[in-house]
Order: C-alpha cells, then structure tokens, then sequence
C-alpha cells in the first residue's frame, strides 16, 4: 500500500525535530546542519533510527535548508545535489526493511535581506527543482514542502516538486490566528495549495499545539485532502544560551491526538521534538483511523481586501495646484531640539509643506524621530513625514513603534530599507533587515486597512500617507523603475528621489515614470564647496553628480561654494518647476536657511 492509500487508511506518525536534536547531539548551526550528511553521516542515519524505533512511520531526510541560495551562505552551493542525495540515502538506509515511508524535506529559501535584488519566479523554480530532482534520484517515497510563510513561493515549490511524479505534502506555517502575512487565513491556503496540485496539506511549526489543532480543523472544513499537522513542543525559553522546550511527551501527544480527531492524517513534530515525545504520539495514535469530514465553502474573513488607498490629504492635498515642496531636517545627536524647531519655523514661514525627518542616516545615532516629529507638529504646526527604516527593528518593532506614532499623530511615512549599521560608529551594532522598504511598504498598506502583520485587527487604520524613496542615479534606470511600480503596487502612494544633479536624469526618469498614479518629487541637495562635492560623489551611496557640475565646484571654498551651489540648485529647479509638481530638498549640513531660500525661490521665482 503507497503513502496516500496508507493516509486514508489510518493516521500516520511522523517523525519529529531534526536540526534542534541534531544540535543536542553536537552538530553545529553555524556549519549547517545538512554539510552533516557528508560530514557526520552516522550521526544523522542514527537519528532517522531513533524516531523509527520510537514508532515514526514518515521520517524526513535531513534537507530542510539544503537549496542552493541557503548552502551559498555556507560556502556549500556546488554540493546541493550531493547533500541531497546523500540526505535520501540516510533515511533510506535508516528505513530499510522497515514499514517506513521517507519524505525529502524541502524548506523555503533565506530571506534577501536589504535593498538585494530578490529571484525572479524562474530562478526559485529552478533552485527548487533542483533539489526535488536529487531527492526522487535518491529513492524517497515522498516530498514535504515545510514550514513556508510565503504562500506565492510555497506554489512556486510546488509546481517544481510535481515534476518528480512523487506524492507531495505542502505545509505552511501560521502565523497567530491561523493566518500567514497579508491577513490569508488557513481556509484560504488549503484551498490555494488543493488548486495547485498538492496531495496533502497541512500546518507545521507555527505557534503551538492548540493554534495547530485549530488550523486542522479550519482545513479539515474545506478540503478532503489529507492534512499534515508537524506541531512545535510548545515556546522555547531561552535559558543560558540556550533555547529549551519544556512541554512534555505526555502533553505533546494528548494534544496531538486532539489534533488527529480534527481531522489530521499525518501528525508528527517539529521544533524543539524528540524522539520521546514521537514514542508517546505513537502510542496514543495507535491503530486510529482517520476523522470522517465534511465539508462546507468557507465564508470570506473579514479585513482580508485590502481597500484602496485613500484621496490624496496633507502635505499632498494641493497636489497638481501649486509646487509641492518638502525639507529634509536630520534629528540632533544629542538631546536639545532648538535649532530643528528653529528650522522648521523658519522653513514653515518659507512656504514649506512638510519637513522630512530622517532615522539615524548614515547608521549614526540620533534622536528617535517619531518623538521628534510630534513635538514639531504641535509645537510648529508643519507636517512631517516620518522616515522609518528596516535595519534597526525587528517586524514587531516596526509595527508597535508605527501604531504609536499614528498614535501620535504621525500622517506620513518614508518607508526605507536603511543604510547597514555597519556604516555607523557603534561597533557591534546589528542590522535586523526582517523586511525591506518594499515589504514595509506592504505592512504599512495593512495598517491602513486596520490589519496587523498577522492580518488580526488593530481596530481601526493607522491613516497614514505611505512614501517611497527611488534611485534615478544608476546605469539602468529601468531595474529601479520596475522596482518602483512593485513598491507603489504594495502601497505607496508618493515618492522621493535621491540628489539629482543630471538634466538628462531627470528627462529620463519622467520618461519612464510618465504612467505611474503617483506624485514623484525630485531630489535637490545644494553642493557648498568641492570638498564636499567630491565626498557626495565618491562617498555617499545613491549621490552621482556629473563631471560638469563637478568642474563649476571645482577650487570653491565655503562661501564662494554656497553661492555657486545655490546657482545649480536654481537652474535645475528652472529646467524642471513646469514637469514637476514639487521638489524634496535635503540642505546640507542641516543648513535650513539655504532651503528657505530655495523654497521662496520655488515659491516665487526671486
């Protein structure tokens, strides 16, 4: 009898965690639990031997992150065939004679981190493909897609997986509520994942034995497929360096045969399982056949559409009547905000519309800006947009800090990846990168709609103007448009540029960004001497400023500088006031009254 005959017949055990035994075991995490297949074999067929003994009848190869990109960060990518196979042969070894399926364990890819360009549909199917190839080759039964969060990458999977012929278990992994970034719900996937070809579905990791019993049976409503439920043992604490999972094999198993009532065909373990908790799972499942189910259409989840965005208000509500203008201010290094509030009034006097408040720019410590911004707002009475970056929180962080500035009364916001902290001068410091600026843009998008990164209510929306940052100094500007369109698809609604010095640029970025339902202001930063425009050019990412504007600098001292800065500024801003619709300047050095002339030379021409 094959694997999908035997899920009809009765409830499979599986077998449970593999990276955090192979650790209690002493493998390290640093040098990949997987380069263990070559390295350790014993170590790894021992295990696959303990969960069969304690009465696993699906064990996993020990695959997991074994894709190409995953085995790039460890120097490993050229091996990714052989680890595969080599993993295959293990559990194979391990199940030889045995009642014993093998499943080849296939998890999503690393997460791109920063502003990196992420793979195209095509290059993850392959990477996949690749993999799923060496598995069938190595003489598994079948493929368990596991633990993916991305829904539209777990399909990619799994079109590559469905060339092999093999049976296929595609599993996500939920967030709180049962539902995955973007506010899906387990009905939704379940039925997404049937669609796609999948033979049985299902929930692993996740959080925790009762949200899976509770994802199983919001699946088991909507499908007759086989369901797979690979539970954690509980929440891991963290105790001297370590994480521990204290839940027991007794409650592990009570909870799993919960879990198989609701309808599971498959139960086994993921995080933090031994191959105790899997001997106890197996005696309370014991002979169980699987749960008769009905199903019924699910009805649609509240807050799952996103709706769209709102009319243009704020700083953008004159938007195509007069020159829209913002000023970018960076937050003090130390406590005292007079001279920014100074700015701002001077700037607001000046005819400004927003001022921009930048994050620790450059990775250089300043003073949080949505405090900041608060106090401009009430004490000035400018709008401010926010700039929020991704290095310096984690995607909790980012989602607390926002509601308290909507709070707050923040109404604009630069979503921005951020410059790496290792740019900055605090050794040691870490850049988190959880998400990039499109990805924030996204989860700014779901706060507007009243959802929180889980899609659960935050009871109403955080109303805020979502911004986004584009680089027209590139060779290819097309990348960064294509970039672009996903960041305003996601939900920006404006955008600013970096500097621009280049009339030929700028022709070409209003060329091609001539379609696109959004206001673009254009970037200006006066240069103040050749000092400083040489550090701009060669030192600055995102700054390119050509060889003619950098010859009219050229020997210019302070005050000389300024001036001819100011000459550039204005005749850009003359090449462009009539295809425009406003301009984001960045004094430098903080230089408000250099803007303020700026911004009254926009305003009227003098």
């Amino acid at each position: 009898m094959n694997f999908l005959e035997q899920l009809h017949e009765r409830v499979l055990v599986g077998d449970g965690a593999i990276g955090t035994m192979l650790h209690a075991r002493g493998g390290s995490a640093e040098s990949g639990f997987e380069r263990l297949n070559l390295t350790r074999p014993d170590l790894v067929r021992a295990l696959h031997g303990d969960y069969i003994a304690a009465g696993a009848r699906v064990i996993e190869t020990n695959t997991f992150g074994a894709n190409r990109p995953r085995l790039l960060q460890l120097g490993l990518e050229e091996k990714s065939r052989e680890i595969n196979l080599q993993g295959a042969a293990l559990a194979r070894q391990a199940a030889a004679g045995k009642d014993v399926f093998v499943a080849g364990s296939i998890g999503p890819l690393p997460r791109i981190r920063g502003e990196s360009e992420p793979l195209s549909a095509e290059e993850i199917h392959a990477v996949f493909r690749e993999q799923a190839l060496a598995l069938a080759e190595g003489g598994i039964d079948l493929l368990i897609l596991e633990t993916f969060a991305d829904l539209p990458q777990l399909k990619i999977a799994l079109a590559a997986a469905r060339e092999t012929g093999l049976p296929i278990v595609a599993s996500m992994s939920f967030l709180e509520r049962g539902r995955i970034s973007g506010g899906i719900g387990v009905e939704a996937v379940a039925l997404e994942l049937a669609a796609a070809g999948a033979h049985c579905v299902g929930a692993n990791c996740g959080a925790g034995t009762l949200e899976m019993t509770r994802n199983i049976e919001r699946m088991a409503a909507v499908t007759l497929l086989p369901l797979a439920a690979y539970s954690n043992s509980g929440f891991p604490e963290y105790v001297d360096g370590r994480y521990i999972y204290r839940t027991t094999p007794e409650y592990f198993a009570a909870r799993g045969l919960e879990t198989a009532k609701a309808g599971a065909n498959l139960v086994g373990g993921c995080c933090g399982t031994t191959p105790e908790h899997i001997r106890m799972l197996a005696e309370y499942l014991r002979d169980l056949a699987p749960a008769a189910r009905t199903i019924s259409p699910p009805a649609p989840a509240a807050g799952e559409k996103i709706p769209p965005s709102p009319p243009r208000t704020g700083f953008l509500a004159d938007w195509g009547r007069k020159a829209v203008i913002t000023v970018e201010l960076d937050p003090p290094k130390g406590l005292d905000c007079s001279r920014v509030l100074e700015g701002c009034r001077v700037l607001r006097e000046a005819g400004a519309d927003a001022i921009n408040l930048a994050e620790n720019p450059l990775s250089r410590v300043r003073m949080g800006n949505i405090a900041l911004a608060e106090l401009i707002q009430r004490e000035v009475g400018i709008e401010v947009i926010a700039h929020i970056t991704c290095r310096d929180r984690n995607i909790i962080g980012l989602q607390s800090d926002l509601m308290g500035a909507s709070l707050l009364g923040i109404r604009s916001i630069l979503a921005v990846t951020g410059d790496p902290a290792s740019m900055g001068e605090q050794s040691g410091a870490s850049s988190v990168f959880d998400l990039n600026s499109i990805g924030l843009i996204a989860l700014l998008r779901d706060l507007n709609a009243g959802l929180n990164g889980t899609g659960n209510s935050i009871d109403r929306g955080t109303g805020f103007t979502i911004g986004a940052a584009f680089n027209p100094n590139v060779r290819n500007m097309e990348s960064q448009v294509v970039r672009l369109k996903k960041k305003i698809a996601n939900g920006a609604q404006f955008v600013q540029t970096q500097p621009l010095y280049d009339l030929e640029k700028l022709d070409t970025m209003l060329q091609l960004t001539s379609r696109l339902p959004v206001p673009i202001l254009p970037g200006i930063l006066p240069l103040v001497s050749e000092r400083n425009t040489e550090f701009l050019h060669n030192e600055v990412p995102g700054i390119v400023i050509p060889e003619a504007i950098r010859t009219r600098m050229r020997g210019k001292g302070k005050e000389e500088g300024i001036r001819e800065g100011l000459a550039i500024a204005r005749e850009f801003i003359d090449a462009a006031r009539n295809r425009v619709g406003g301009f984001y300047l960045m004094p430098p050095f903080g230089n408000y009254r250099i803007a303020a002339e700026l911004v009254r030379y926009i305003r009227t021409g003098i």
